[in-house]
């Protein structure tokens, strides 16, 4: 597998949560304070395209990393999550990183 895989999942991984972030912060202020309607539309429709754009590249990632659907769908999900993907994606560089490597990967424990 080559690296450039795990780099753009990287990268629309961190893109995607930060828009996520900007979504909700976009949200309370629509709907706490009625200020922001135009702001949080646009907002919503661009973590929309982003998310597309991070599912297209994690399943990309999954299918040649060869995880289990399981395994798959908390990363496809975790873009939906607040904070979720910071956390998935350094897990994410962990199991993937012995596989660029050539190296076996190591068993994760319990």
């Amino acid at each position: 597998m080559k690296r450039s895989v795990l780099t753009r999942y990287r990268v629309m991984a961190y893109v995607t949560a930060v828009m996520l972030l900007v979504l909700c912060t976009c949200m309370v202020f629509k709907y706490g304070f009625d200020t922001g309607e135009d702001v949080t539309f646009m907002v919503s429709q661009t973590h929309g395209v982003l998310y597309i754009i991070y599912l297209v590249f994690a399943f990309d990632l999954g299918s040649k990393a060869r995880w289990k659907f399981g395994k798959l769908l908390w990363i496809l999900l975790s873009g939906t999550i607040p904070f979720a993907a910071f956390f998935v994606e350094r897990q994410v560089v962990r199991d993937v990183e012995p596989l660029l490597t050539g190296a076996a990967p190591v068993a994760a424990e319990a």
